[in-house]
């Protein structure tokens, strides 16, 4: 059987720095599609140099975004991956061997997060698994803000071999810059389907999400760095209610949120 043809889509805004590492793992792809939504680096002619077909498109959102990327796709296979990503020779064989066999329609990735110089084996940092070989008729992106995923039908979803390279901080500093991103846009989303959140969500969901990935999912044997990794998630827990709180707070006294 011939492989299906596939296109490798991201979703770009100043990645200059670490796109090219990205893009030297995806030669194999039929097309590289990348979406830029303003880069003012060499984001744009690093990809252009790399062969690939430069959308413009203003920023609508993280799901919003990707979805919009993979319906300008030249192909219907579509391996969505993000420029702080890259595959490890053994996932691109796994990948070219699922576009050969057909044998699912979405297939999901393990991805392994890189915090501190390190990479991480257990807790939260891995196994990481994404939904991120697809083809678009049968999956696509959800229109979630912030923590967007792939929507599919399709079961039992097939884990390939091979890791999702994720280098998921630059600096400590950028890491909690994007971290103060993402809780505010959860604390949104909550808002918006009238959750609310009082001292128990505040005390309990950072505990029990620590004992969660640091005892249960063995997240101590990554070390320091696995310690940080975790309590920084933890607090993004506690962040994401205090916002909720304090956006209903505003409401109540006519103050928009």
């Amino acid at each position: 059987m011939a492989r299906e043809a596939c296109s490798a889509v991201l979703v770009t805004l100043n990645e200059a720095a670490r796109l090219p590492a990205c893009l030297d793992t995806l030669r194999f792809a039929d097309e590289i599609l990348v979406v830029d939504s303003g880069s003012t680096d060499d984001t744009v002619a690093i990809a252009e140099r790399y062969g690939a077909r430069v959308i413009h498109q203003p920023w609508l959102g993280y799901g919003p975004q990707k979805h919009y990327a993979v319906e300008q796709a030249a192909h219907d296979w579509v391996l969505c991956i993000d420029a702080d990503e890259r595959l490890t020779p053994e996932l691109r064989a796994s990948i070219e061997e699922a576009l050969t066999h057909d044998r699912a329609k979405a297939c999901r990735l393990t991805r392994r997060n890189r915090f501190l110089g390190r990479w991480l084996r257990h807790g939260e940092g891995y196994p990481d698994y994404v939904v991120r070989l697809f083809h678009r008729a049968h999956a696509q992106w959800s229109d979630d803000d912030v923590h967007e995923t792939v929507l599919t039908d399709e079961t039992p979803l097939i884990t390939l071999h091979g890791d999702l390279l994720h280098e998921s901080e630059t600096s400590v500093g950028a890491y909690l810059d994007k971290q103060n991103r993402y809780t505010d846009l959860q604390a949104a989303a909550l808002f918006a389907q009238g959750k609310r959140a009082g001292v128990a969500k505040l005390l309990l969901s950072p505990l029990v999400r620590f004992i969660k990935f640091y005892v249960i999912r063995l997240g101590f044997l990554d070390g320091l760095p696995g310690l940080v990794h975790i309590l920084i998630g933890c607090f993004n827990s506690f962040v994401k209610y205090v916002k909720l709180i304090q956006m209903h707070r505003q409401q109540t006294k006519g103050t928009p949120p």
